[in-house]
């Protein structure tokens, strides 16, 4: 094993009803689960998604609506897949952009804590991309020198997404600590906040709008210049995640404003009081 790990990490990959992070939903779930001393577990749940699954998907991994109502909702399974996954880091292919934030809004969803603020996550893809610029089956075939089979089956493309990263941490001699794997496989100059890449840090570690006409403005700017605009990001059809981290960006700007007044006024009782004493 060329990773070096301090937590277990967890390579996933999600199947689900279709692309849109904040409507589609997890129809199978496939982790590998790699402890420090290299040894591993899997988890493979077929999930009911409660809504219909498009032919067009269906082609694509295999798993029919029949299939998918026989299986357990994810509500049912979610305690079942939180404690699989514990506080491990997270790893998978396109999963900063796509099965993190899935996953992310289906705990959301079903009202089960999953705290995602203290763990590190490796899109391999983004490694392969700025390496090579291929797909998964083409990263398994160039690192691997084996050709994937069950594509768009999840654990099979989970064990080859595990694989892959492997190879790569040896062929490009990485950082193999997972802090350094995730930094590199970060797309963009600014720390995401909100997986979907609509909230993120500056460098000055300013919460900001990573996206639209107030792309690189602080939050706290924004609310300023256009108040409505937070309230119109609550009510689009944004992830709940995006939306649950906005809120707590703007809780906390409004506790500092607070802090802020309430520290000006006893600035100005204390000023006062020196006045009267003398």
């Amino acid at each position: 094993m060329n990773a070096t790990l301090k937590n277990s990490l967890c390579v996933f990959d999600l199947e689900t009803t279709g692309l849109q992070v904040g409507k589609d939903r997890i129809v199978q779930i496939a982790a590998l689960k790699i402890h420090p001393d290299g040894k591993q577990e899997e988890l493979n749940l077929l999930v009911n998604p409660e809504m219909e699954i498009p032919q067009e998907v269906i082609d694509i991994h295999g798993i029919s609506n029949e299939m998918a109502r026989e299986a357990p909702t994810f509500r049912e399974q979610a305690e079942k897949i939180k404690t699989f996954f514990g506080e491990s880091d997270l790893a998978g292919f396109n999963s900063n952009k796509f099965d993190v934030p899935v996953l992310a809004e289906e705990f959301l969803r079903v009202g089960v804590e999953f705290d995602l603020t203290k763990r590190e996550f490796i899109d391999v893809q983004n490694i392969f991309h700025k390496m090579e610029q291929r797909t998964l089956v083409a990263a398994y075939k160039f690192y691997c020198q084996k050709d994937l089979e069950n594509a768009h089956d999840a654990m099979s493309d989970t064990k080859a997404t595990w694989e892959v990263l492997d190879k790569q941490i040896e062929k490009y001699k990485l950082n193999s600590d997972v802090q350094s794997l995730a930094q590199l496989s970060r797309a963009g100059e600014h720390k995401i906040l909100d997986l979907a890449g609509r909230i993120a840090l500056n460098s000055d570690e300013e919460v900001i709008y990573n996206f639209g006409k107030h792309k690189g403005k602080t939050i706290s700017a924004v609310a300023k210049a256009e108040p409505g605009y937070y309230g119109w990001m609550l009510e689009a059809d944004f992830p709940l995640y995006t939306k649950s981290v906005l809120r707590k960006a703007m809780e906390e700007i409004k506790e500092k404003k607070r802090m802020q007044e309430a520290k000006s006024m006893d600035d100005k009782l204390s000023a006062l009081q020196k006045k009267f004493n003398k």
